[in-house]
């Protein structure tokens, strides 16, 4: 299986997590609802109203929860797992035989005059240098 895949799925998984979780959250009765009718009306026992039980909004918010936070360790761990290399890239490169340099071309000697071409039409007089 693809490190890749997993990942996605693993994301895929965490983000409806989220997205049910919020929508849990903000659909839950706050606590802090109550305080109103509590002081006027005799119907809780205590200022916020039952502190031990939980229904199903709030269980099913914490096992979301569970499961985004899960689900983020095991992205984290993805993350972070990569396989050790060796060194460097160039270290796996294979070796093959070495090239010879080329021959630097010949680079003319300044002392020595370059030989003058021959005029058109005195093919076989003989040549010499103008100074």
């Amino acid at each position: 299986m693809n490190v890749s895949f997993l990942s996605n799925v693993i994301l895929a998984v965490q983000m409806l997590a989220a997205l049910a979780m919020i929508g849990l959250i903000l659909i839950q009765h706050g606590k802090g609802a109550d305080m109103g009718a509590s002081f006027g009306s005799g119907s809780s026992g205590s200022l916020f109203g039952a502190s031990g039980s939980a229904n199903f909004l709030s269980r099913t918010t914490a096992a979301l929860a569970t499961v985004f936070f899960i689900t983020t360790l095991a992205l984290a761990y993805l993350g972070n797992n990569r396989p050790v290399s060796s060194g460097s890239v160039l270290e796996n490169v294979p070796v093959t035989a070495p090239v010879a340099p080329a021959a630097p071309a010949a680079i003319p000697d300044a002392s020595v005059p370059a030989p003058v071409a021959p005029a058109a039409g005195t093919e076989g007089a003989a040549q010499t240098p103008a100074k």
